[in-house]
């Protein structure tokens, strides 16, 4: 007599020779998903070569799919160099024909890979370090931004259960670059792969969330921030500051925003692991 063998989980993972795709697609896969991975270039984990505005491509990407993670996009470096009618066919139209024929096939979750820069301009301080969370309120200040919201609101309208995802500051940088950004902006990219990972076995979570680090700051922080944020970080977290004096690095003198969690935390158990200071600890 034949053991009942359990039903495949089929993920379609767009993106995925890029380097947040691929680390989500082979997170998923060690959570027990069969990934379809799909781009433009060649990949390790990219199992469909094309680009997503082929209907072909599409309807062999999204074969049997229950979940799609959509992270394929032109990206804020592409602005100026690529014309903003290919932005928009890339990260829009894509993403609407993606969307359309997910539907079509039966798939029962999106998440969409966003970005904090969607805020744009809303991101400028007044006189204070801008708190950023949901509520505040997207201004995009170029072509990349302006795609990425339009994406969204795709999403958020799509007939299937969807997330979309604004992750913070998440590509390799110098190390002192990336020891300030990771005091207030950006995320680690284990901690965007476990947000993704989370959502899978949440089906009844959808809307949009800010996806960042761990931060040393709250709202009440903002206008020391601003204002002398060298001494906020020396008087509140002497460690940190002690560590940047022996690697001759400058504390910051202002920090512009900080990005908060908290929705995500509330919604879906988000608990960002990778700070500050398991930075310094591993380097």
């Amino acid at each position: 007599m034949r053991e009942h063998q359990p039903a495949l989980r089929v993920a379609t993972v767009t993106g995925t020779s890029g380097r947040v795709g691929a680390a989500i697609a082979a997170a998923l896969e060690a959570d027990g998903w069969v990934v379809q991975g799909v781009d433009r270039v060649p990949g390790p984990r990219t199992s469909f070569l094309g680009d997503l505005r082929d209907p072909e491509v599409r309807r062999a990407a999204l074969e049997r799919s229950e979940l799609v993670v959509h992270a394929a996009a032109l990206h804020a470096p592409h602005v100026g160099r690529v014309d903003d009618g290919e932005f928009r066919a890339v990260n829009v139209g894509a993403t609407e024909a993606l969307l359309e024929e997910a539907g079509r096939r039966g798939a029962r979750r999106i998440v969409y890979i966003s970005s904090t820069s969607v805020y744009g301009h809303a991101l400028v301080p007044a006189g204070r370090a801008v708190w950023v969370d949901e509520a505040l309120e997207p201004r995009p200040r170029d072509i990349y931004d302006e795609t990425k919201l339009a994406a969204e609101r795709l999403v958020a309208t799509a007939g299937i259960p969807a997330v979309s995802l604004r992750i913070a500051r998440c590509f390799p940088e110098p190390l002192p670059v990336l020891a300030r950004n990771f005091l207030h902006r950006a995320v680690a990219l284990d901690d965007v792969v476990a947000a993704v990972v989370r959502l899978t076995g949440q089906p009844a979570v959808t809307g949009t969330f800010t996806i960042a680090g761990p931060y040393p700051f709250t709202r009440a922080d903002c206008p020391a921030l601003n204002d002398d944020a060298a001494g906020l970080i020396a008087a509140r977290l002497p460690e940190i500051a002690a560590a940047f004096r022996e690697r001759n690095w400058p504390l910051p003198r202002t920090l512009d925003r900080v990005y908060d969690s908290g929705a995500a935390a509330e919604s879906f158990g988000y608990r960002p692991v990778y700070g500050i200071h398991q930075l310094l600890r591993s380097h």
